[in-house]
């Protein structure tokens, strides 16, 4: 289990069960600190989303550059304020960030959220994304409340086949999802979170 050095996440608004994410979320656990993106990461945004594999595996624009950066932060911090979805950089101090995890949220309550992750290429094979995703994991549902959590992956992504296994999730017997994705049809498998620990 890990750190959790925040409060908890309060329902906000008028509509019914949308959520106010807690405030200076920093989270420690599974060899990873999860902490909120500052304006002075936005060099190391750069380094660690513009990135060939980045690129085809996320909807992330490329190239991505420091513009691009800013946008992102921007709208980062605006889904925040809206309770629709958390962005934190993966780091193992709390200092230089080395990938980002997130939770989504769908607006509609916290039945289900979903949880993405993404790991720099000079920081991969270190157990980085999986440490992440279990401390999120965790924070999600003991902090913010959520009743289910899920991965959408593609079958072809090894890599991120390999997290969910290791960090508790399970394959489920969903049928893959079609989507597009800058032009390129793709099929997301369903993976549900599915032990503690």
């Amino acid at each position: 289990m890990g750190i959790v050095e925040n409060g908890q996440a309060e329902p906000s608004g008028p509509g019914a069960g949308q959520v106010r994410l807690p405030e200076g979320v920093l989270l420690r656990g599974h060899g990873v600190v999860l902490r909120e993106w500052e304006d002075g990461d936005l060099g190391a945004m750069v380094k660690l989303f513009d990135d060939p594999e980045v690129a085809y595996w996320t909807p992330l624009v490329s190239p991505f550059d420091p513009e691009a950066a800013r946008a992102y932060l921007d709208r980062a911090r605006q889904r925040r304020a809206a309770g629709e979805r958390l962005q934190l950089a993966i780091t193992v101090d709390g200092g230089e960030p080395m990938g980002e995890v997130l939770l989504m949220l769908s607006g509609l309550g916290l039945d289900v959220a979903e949880i993405g992750y993404s790991v720099g290429a000079a920081f991969r094979g270190r157990g980085l994304a999986r440490g992440a995703v279990r401390m999120m994991t965790e924070f999600a549902r003991d902090t913010v409340g959520v009743s289910r959590l899920l991965l959408e992956i593609e079958a072809g992504n090894a890599a991120s086949v390999g997290v969910a296994r290791a960090a508790g999730y399970r394959l489920t017997e969903a049928p893959p999802v079609p989507s597009e994705e800058k032009g390129r049809p793709i099929a997301l498998r369903t993976w549900e979170y599915e032990r503690a620990g």
